[in-house]
């Protein structure tokens, strides 16, 4: 293949298939094998699409770029049995993410506890 020419029909690609494409990238392990390189490849994903606009540019807003990755359950497994209660088996719960103040301050005011 010289660098004028797309890559043959292989696994997963088809060059038919093939087009520009505007601040998207995907990583998978085809057999869902879990890896600490493939976050890091994510990772780099992220910093090569920086140019596209795929950042948090307000400052009081995000833009949702990011990475997904699954749960981590063994981790999640361990720290909860810490804090003294059980997980259920892994896919049987969900897991939210909540962002608030760094300031602790405004957190206790505009946040409360259940």
């Amino acid at each position: 293949m010289n660098r004028n020419q797309l890559p043959v029909s292989q696994g997963l690609y088809d060059p038919q298939f093939e087009h520009d494409a505007c601040g998207v990238g995907f990583i998978v392990h085809q057999k869902g094998q879990k890896s600490h390189s493939i976050v890091e490849q994510a990772l780099t994903i992220l910093l090569n699409l920086d140019h596209r606009g795929a950042c948090g540019c307000e400052k009081n807003t995000g833009d949702g770029a990011g990475i997904l990755i699954q749960l981590p359950h063994k981790f999640l497994k361990k720290v909860t049995a810490a804090l003294g209660f059980n997980l259920p088996e892994a896919g049987q719960y969900g897991v939210g993410m909540i962002y608030t103040s760094p300031n602790a301050v405004e957190r206790q005011k505009k946040c409360r506890s259940f």
